[in-house]
């Protein structure tokens, strides 16, 4: 697929990626307004709610990743990947990571006060996710310029560190080790 044949779709949905950002805020604002002690389980609510889209995202890419290494460059499937790829970063992954970072140091200071080893733990194993994060959006540039060198068994390895790095920090949120 030609990059031009697919603005409209692609713009589409970044315009309801942002609309959807867009009403969260707004809710979140009616929230706070009509009940501002409820505010931190809704705002924790969401925190959950971007985590687990990131996470989706995080799983997902170098999923496609390993097909993608494995086709053709300039190939029919190649572009389309290539489609995929950027249309998931930029519409989902992008946004929920900073969703999710946002309400987490919200959370992280006013739930704990920045105290606690697990906490910052936590953050440190959040902080080496957005570098995975970093690492896949790199990526997905290279693959779009048809500069990919990494083979498919290298994206499968690349497809683990996202779920090594939840399970550790899920363990951390839950049972707060230290």
């Amino acid at each position: 697929m030609s990059e031009t044949g697919n603005n409209g779709s692609g713009g589409q949905a970044m315009r309801r990626a942002a609309l959807a950002i867009v009403v969260f805020l707004a809710l979140t604002a009616v929230v706070f307004v009509l009940s501002p002690d409820d505010l931190y389980l809704w705002i924790r609510a969401l925190h959950i709610i971007a985590v687990i889209a990131w996470m989706a995202g995080m799983l997902y890419l170098p999923r496609l990743m390993v097909y993608h290494a494995d086709t053709p460059r300039g190939s029919q499937q190649s572009e389309t990947f290539k489609v995929m790829e950027r249309r998931l970063l930029r519409a989902i992954i992008n946004p929920a990571m900073i969703v999710t970072w946002a309400l987490g140091l919200w959370l992280a200071w006013k739930g704990f006060g920045f105290s606690g080893g697990w906490l910052h733990a936590k953050i440190a194993l959040v902080a080496l996710m957005s570098a995975a994060h970093g690492y896949l959006a790199r990526a997905v540039r290279l693959f779009a310029e048809d500069r990919n060198e990494k083979p498919a068994r290298h994206w499968r390895i690349v497809n683990e560190v996202p779920t090594l790095l939840m399970i550790a920090i899920v363990v951390l949120v839950v049972v707060k080790p230290f």
